[in-house]
């Protein structure tokens, strides 16, 4: 069983696992969608909201404690003020 990692080491090795296998797959037809991402196995699941995207993760990977959330096209999830959050290039 996996242990709790530090937060940023999580952050660390989903974005690795999400630019290295899964952005590819997902940027054309899922733009603005929430990924998933085990970082221990590296399974994910995309859904339109971050709730639908974690419990279909977790029907595939029921014991996922370490999981990264982030948002198709995006730097990050939500934002707190002005300024764009759409990803450049």
């Amino acid at each position: 069983m996996a242990t709790r990692r530090p937060a940023e080491e999580i952050a660390r090795l989903g974005d690795r696992i999400y630019e290295r296998d899964i952005r590819h797959e997902v940027e054309d037809a899922h733009d603005g969608d929430f990924v998933a991402i085990d970082v221990e196995s590296g399974s994910w699941a995309v859904a339109g909201s971050e709730l639908d995207a974690a419990e279909h993760l977790r029907e595939r990977q029921p014991d996922a404690i370490n999981v990264w959330l982030l948002r198709v096209g995006y730097r990050a999830i939500a934002s707190i003020g002005g300024g764009s959050l759409r990803r450049s290039g």
